[in-house]
């Protein structure tokens, strides 16, 4: 036992700097693509958690009726929502003179004492506490263009040009006898008693209105949101009971009425069970109010309001791209693992020797490798879960810049970085099991002996006389040296080229937000999060096949430097081919980057294939490449040619 456990120390040792390798490129591809799950996640379970704490309703049932909702109406929304919450309120827009100003605002009339639907929450309100009683208002800070009323400013409310100043906006005029009777009336004064947001508008586009689905994706329509909004100058919500009353008939009627269905836990992020009950719900409310074909109301979901369904969207394309970029993270760290652990059983041949000899069977032997493996796969997991988390977090906070966000949930979601952990750790495990079968099965005599070298052939430059003639012996060799082992030279190419699609894919992003109308600052940062993350990609990915190739190759570089060839020339030995094989997956790259961008302009339901890309891609993935060549400089010259030529071959 004291001798598998020196063994398995000794390992460790060896092989510390691919210990160190897998611990990185696990920590890149799945930090990186846990990271943007995590954020799309998040923003699902925060919209959740505010449409419950905030108690926002499902429906808004608006009167199209010049009389409003009468209360046979009101009972039969309440029949159809059985159990549901019910608040009824009358909206109007019309213009008011603020501070010697007349704007154009939109009011909204409802009972303060009895406020349980769409309430504000505790950092809403920020002039203290709901106001009781009559003559009181809350200003609405709905939107950046619109500036709220503030706090202890008065205003008075003459219903007589209110009512004439909204008639006229719907292209109508009251008639005279309406308006001789509405100026008796009392013109209430009403005191801002505080500014708040409303948890049915945080995003900066305003506040929520009825806009139109994209035919296509189904996904709203913003600039007709906007559009909308630009005339609304301000929002004020008022005590109901300013509203006077003749006869017991108040002037305003009832307008609007907020519902809230009993069951909260229904909503999920817009799941289908949500849809589908709403859809249930609100056909049933409109064949109410449905008369010869014409509707006396409509009905306004969670899905027709923007900051929801916006920031819904938002967070389904995030989830999205995340799908698409996971995938090719995944394949460039499956490829390295499988590379990195293959290599390191194959120079592990006498110690496996040693091990059989001593009586070990096979899969204890094969266990030392995969103890090594799981160690560092699950460092680089364990680092790669708080890579998410603090990604996930830069991306939501990020989001800011667009929606005043609600608090972020602290529901941990880690359903992305299962899955791409997951499928690492199985990747790296099969492949360093089905390796450790294939040495274990042979003989202690043959593992002590070194393996054959692979015999030399013409490669395929050497057919071509008018082309290899030309070459000087070091670039003879260097050719050689590139297509003679072909596993390796295509492990090292797909990699590079599934890292020169990311980097295209960073660019793309870049391009839709920039130059192609679809500006986003949380899709602007993930694109320079997925420059930066596939750039290290690469980086790691060169260093450790490149310090494979090394290792492979250290006695027929100390054999240079006997030779007498200068450190620069021995250094350069092994750039050329780094070179050689990161321009060939740079070329190779383009048909994987026009597949990754086909599936992001999908998503995006934007983008064109921008001619600088093509130009701009390669010189990230060459500077990141010459980056790796600096730090492996060292390694190269400092070889011991002593101990190199005394090694068996």
């Amino acid at each position: 036992m004291k001798t598998y456990l020196k063994t398995l120390v000794r390992t460790f040792k060896k092989h510390i700097t691919r210990l160190v390798s897998i611990i990185f490129i696990v920590l890149v591809a799945v930090g990186f693509s846990s990271g943007i799950g995590l954020a799309a996640d998040t923003i699902g379970y925060s919209l959740t958690d505010y449409y419950k704490s905030s108690n926002v309703c499902d429906f808004i049932v608006k009167s199209t009726a010049q009389s409003g909702f009468s209360a046979d109406d009101i009972s039969a929304i309440e029949s159809i929502c059985a159990d549901a919450q019910v608040q009824t309120l009358s909206t109007i827009d019309a213009k008011l003179e603020i501070a010697g100003e007349e704007r154009l605002m939109r009011l909204y009339f409802l009972d303060f004492d009895d406020w349980k639907i769409n309430t504000l929450g505790e950092s809403g309100l920020i002039g203290g506490e709901l106001p009781q009683g009559a003559g009181y208002a809350l200003s609405e800070n709905a939107d950046k263009r619109i500036k709220a009323i503030p706090e202890g400013e008065k205003i008075t409310l003459d219903f007589a040009k209110i009512l004439e100043s909204s008639a006229a906006l719907n292209g109508e005029e009251l008639p005279e006898m309406y308006k001789s009777f509405l100026a008796g009336l009392d013109k209430p004064e009403v005191e801002i008693s505080g500014v708040v947001n409303s948890p049915l508008s945080f995003g900066t586009d305003g506040e929520p209105a009825a806009i139109k689905e994209n035919e296509n994706k189904g996904t709203p329509d913003t600039t007709n949101a906007i559009n909308e909004l630009v005339s609304v100058e301000g929002i004020l919500y008022i005590s109901a009971d300013v509203i006077p009353s003749v006869f017991n008939m108040k002037v305003l009627g009832t307008t609007d009425v907020w519902v809230a269905m009993e069951n909260r836990e229904l909503f999920s992020d817009f799941d289908k069970a949500y849809k589908s009950k709403i859809e249930e719900q609100k056909l049933n409310i409109l064949s109410h109010f449905t008369a010869d074909g014409e509707e006396t109301a409509k009905v306004l979901t969670l899905y027709d309001n923007y900051s929801f369904y916006a920031l819904h969207s938002y967070g389904n394309k995030v989830e999205l791209i995340g799908y698409v970029l996971m995938a090719a993270f995944l394949c460039v760290t499956a490829l390295v693992t499988l590379s990195t652990m293959t290599r390191l059983l194959d120079e592990e041949r006498a110690e496996i020797a040693c091990l059989k000899t001593l009586g070990y069977s096979s899969f204890k032997i094969i266990f030392k490798y995969l103890l090594f493996a799981a160690i560092a796969t699950g460092i680089g997991g364990v680092g790669a879960y708080f890579v998410g988390v603090g990604l996930s977090s830069l991306v939501y906070w990020v989001f800011g810049y667009s929606f005043d966000m609600p608090p972020m949930s602290p529901h941990i979601a880690v359903i992305f970085f299962l899955i791409t952990f997951a499928v690492i750790v199985v990747i790296t495990l099969f492949a360093t099991f089905m390796a450790g079968i294939k040495l274990t099965g042979e003989k202690p005599a043959e593992l002590l002996r070194p393996r054959a070298p692979k015999p030399g052939r013409k490669v395929i430059i050497e057919k071509i006389p008018v082309l290899w003639n030309r070459l000087s012996f070091k670039y003879k060799s260097t050719v050689r040296n590139v297509l003679r082992f072909k596993s390796r030279f295509i492990m090292i190419v797909v990699a590079i080229a599934i890292s020169m699609g990311l980097v295209m894919a960073g660019l793309t992003l870049l391009d839709i937000c920039l130059l192609r109308g679809a500006y986003s600052v949380s899709i602007l940062l993930i694109a320079i999060v997925v420059i930066i993350f596939a750039g290290l990609l690469t980086a790691v990915v060169i260093y450790t096949l490149t310090n494979i190739n090394i290792s492979e190759r250290n006695r027929e570089l100390a054999t240079l430097k006997v030779l007498g060839y200068h450190e620069g020339e021995v250094a350069g030995y092994i750039y050329r081919e780094i070179y050689i094989d990161t321009a060939i997956g740079i070329i190779v790259g383009y048909p994987v980057a026009a597949l990754i961008m086909y599936f992001l302009f999908a998503i995006m339901n934007a983008g064109t294939y921008a001619t600088f890309m093509w130009g701009v891609a390669p010189f990230v993935v060459l500077g990141f490449t010459a980056i790796v060549t600096l730090l492996l400089r060292r390694r190269i010259v400092r070889i011991d040619m002593n101990e190199s030529l005394k090694a068996i071959e």
